[in-house]
């Protein structure tokens, strides 16, 4: 196989817009060299610190943006080898279209999805989850905190948490999933939540972050049960949230979610 070195100075590195989240634009533009023939397929990529410094972005940004063209089908990682670029990247799993999400019906839709995968992925890791998953867990957890401080929308951020609660299972098709669900697994990266006034964002997000607190803290206690509600009612608060956003949708909103209610 050839495994020929991607050298940092040739992925392109300028300079990334702030109004969208970092991780979607550096994996759109990853994506484009991929597919235009730019980045060689079965070429190995740079690190994950190399990427970090290359892009002047942090880690998590560079892990979640590894993530997102995973679930593309765009690179492989191969543990202990490195990443590589897909030996045939045209070949592209099943995915969900960006252009297809427009709006609150479909965020709502995802969501759904999500309580049907994630309450369980909860329990699950509370039950199994090791020492060292949980500080991945922790991590991931602060750096939310981090952003928040920062009075940045911590959209990564999330979206990382969730994915290690999913890794915390041992059940590799849960991440799968999640990856496949990608960027589209946050709300608010996708539409105009928590965006307000300084004061409005922080209040929404001190709310956000304290549901996730409650997920964390029955993970960390080994509380299946109690680490199923936590996420049940985190979801459920995210669909609520999603209602009040568009009030033509009220009612369709509404019965979805006293739909996924009647069977939870």
């Amino acid at each position: 196989m050839d495994q020929r070195r991607i050298h940092t100075r040739k992925l392109d590195v300028g300079p990334l817009r702030a109004q969208r989240s970092m991780t979607e634009e550096l994996a759109e533009r990853i994506a484009n060299q991929i597919l235009s023939g730019e980045l060689q397929s079965s070429s190995r990529l740079p690190t994950v610190q190399e990427m970090a410094l290359r892009f002047g972005v942090s880690r998590t940004v560079i892990r979640e943006t590894i993530a997102l063209l995973k679930a593309d089908g765009l690179i492989v990682v191969r543990h202990g080898s490195g990443m590589f670029v897909a030996s045939d990247p045209r070949r592209r799993p099943l995915r969900i279209d960006p252009d297809d999400v427009t709006g609150v019906r479909e965020i709502i839709a995802i969501v759904q999805v999500r309580l049907g995968l994630e309450v369980e992925a909860a329990g699950l890791a509370a039950a199994t989850r090791t020492s060292s998953q949980l500080r991945r867990i922790a991590s991931a957890f602060r750096g939310m905190q981090e952003a928040t401080k920062k009075k940045m929308l911590a959209v990564d951020e999330d979206r990382l948490f969730h994915t290690e609660i999913a890794a915390a299972t041992g059940n590799e098709y849960f991440v799968r999933i999640l990856e496949f669900l990608g960027r589209f697994i946050i709300p608010r990266s996708k539409i105009r939540i928590g965006r307000g006034t300084d004061e409005e964002r922080v209040s929404y997000l001190a709310k956000v972050q304290e549901e996730h607190r409650a997920i964390f803290e029955a993970i960390e206690a080994k509380e299946p049960e109690r680490a199923r509600e936590a996420m049940r009612r985190h979801l459920t608060l995210a669909l609520e949230r999603l209602v009040n956003l568009e009030p033509d949708e009220m009612k369709d909103a509404k019965r979805l979610i006293e739909q996924r209610s009647s069977v939870a």
